[in-house]
């Protein structure tokens, strides 16, 4: 695990019957159970381990603007806004702060490629800075280089990541809601045609809408149901060190290395976009709809191991519902980190900040990133099974749109005015075999 998750007290009954049944204690179930619980529903989280400890404790706490694809910019925008509501409001903390992130490049091709992500995001309200030579020199004098130029968000920032889904699940409890761990969704029962109940490992909980947000899982989950969601996940290998080095920027962001402040001072290091595919059935039987992606990037990914048929979480098998599933077998996926990537990573990081020469690794970990064929999102209802409402896929994206993620699967569940434009999010998009335009991460 890369840190100690917050506690997270379990409901001591699961509940006969509820308004909304949510599936996967991550940073997108928590807040869609939070918001649908703020306007009144009875909301029964369900989640096969812990609270948050897949991905939404394994990334890099990243909560930005700064070079989303245009599909994502408005709920990128209104999930800030969210992030910064949630403390307030709830009196809990995620760690989360508009520190600004900066990124700092010598390549002329990149920072052209900025610029005009400046130009498009004006379009939006969207602040952020191009830099010359001179201020991102200064801005990166903890580097000891010279830079060509960079990019300053200030409104953009950090929440922690080990912190994050904890609070808001503690935050649910307080709003007459359930949340269960330990508590894996085995599959769903229908009436009519439509959800009727979430069939659980503890017992059946009655509901007219269930909120499928199983991260990796999700696909395997969906073929369980006849429904065909595309999904391929990328092992990333990170790691942490301890506190120790002085003057480094809060998040920094350069094409050899990733640095971000953690919550006990010291900080996570990754490469962005680095990571290994592990083969499965699934990455198989989805191969031509993510090939577009794949070798859009090729240079980061790499072959990997049998991490991903050890873990379960993209078989295609069929499962009973009176019988343990692939998730009661792997309560959490913990995969193995990559020790060539971590080697290299902390390298490259004490390369390019000798301040981190006084710090030790103090924790090393990897996840699974759980992608779509597009990289963006699948939100929202599905026309196969009515009641059932898809939110996955989110492409190493997650952590950051949660809130927005969440807030928005309320908005459709009690059909209010979307906080954002449902449309470029819809499940329904994969269910034919044509890739849409791959984001731009």
């Amino acid at each position: 695990m890369p840190a100690p998750l917050r506690h997270v007290e379990t409901s001591p009954r699961l509940p006969a019957s509820a308004d909304a049944v949510v599936i996967g204690g991550g940073i997108v179930g928590v807040f869609a159970a939070y918001y649908l619980a703020g306007r009144g529903l009875t909301v029964a989280l369900v989640e096969k381990g812990r609270i948050g400890a897949e991905q939404s404790s394994r990334n890099w706490g990243w909560c930005r603007q700064q070079n989303r694809d245009a599909r994502e910019l408005p709920m990128a925008t209104r999930s800030l806004d969210l992030w910064e509501a949630f403390g307030a409001e709830s009196g809990e903390d995620t760690g989360f702060s508009r520190c600004g992130l900066l990124y700092l490049s010598n390549d002329d091709a990149e920072l052209s490629r900025w610029a005009r992500w400046r130009d498009f995001a004006r379009t939006a309200d969207v602040v952020t800075h191009m830099l010359d030579s001179g201020e991102a020199t200064r801005r990166g004098a903890a580097t000891q280089r010279a830079w060509k130029g960079g990019v300053f968000s200030p409104t953009d920032g950090i929440a922690d990541p080990a912190n994050a889904a904890p609070a808001v699940a503690r935050a649910i409890l307080k709003q007459s809601s359930t949340v269960h761990q330990m508590c894996a969704a085995r599959g769903l029962e229908t009436e009519g045609g439509r959800v009727s109940a979430v069939v659980t490992e503890h017992g059946v909980i009655r509901t007219r809408v269930a909120i499928l947000a199983a991260g990796a899982w999700a696909s395997s989950f969906c073929r369980q149901l006849d429904i065909r969601f595309p999904q391929a996940s990328i092992r990333s290998s990170i790691l942490s060190v301890s506190a120790g080095a002085r003057g480094l920027p809060d998040a920094l962001h350069t094409a050899a290395i990733s640095v971000t402040r953690r919550g006990d001072g010291g900080y996570t290091l990754a490469i962005s976009g680095r990571g290994r595919i592990d083969p499965t059935l699934q990455q198989l039987r989805f191969a031509p709809q993510f090939a577009p992606m794949f070798l859009r990037r090729w240079r980061s990914l790499l072959p990997g191991g049998l991490e991903g048929l050890r873990a379960g979480h993209e078989t295609l098998g069929r499962w009973r519902l009176d019988r343990p599933t692939p998730m009661e077998r792997m309560r959490i996926l913990d995969p193995a980190p990559d020790r060539n990537t971590l080697r290299l990573t902390h390298q490259r990081a004490i390369d390019l900040l000798p301040e981190l020469n006084n710090t030790t690794v103090s924790a090393s970990w990897a996840g699974y990133i759980d992608s779509t064929p597009d990289g963006v999102p699948a939100i929202g209802a599905t026309s196969v099974l009515p009641g059932l409402i898809l939110a996955a896929g989110f492409s190493g994206h997650g952590f950051g749109l949660g809130p927005g993620a969440g807030h928005l699967i309320a908005d459709l569940v009690a059909g209010s005015t979307p906080i954002v434009d449902p449309k470029p999010f819809e499940p329904d998009r994969f269910l034919g075999f044509k890739v849409g335009k791959v984001a731009d991460f």
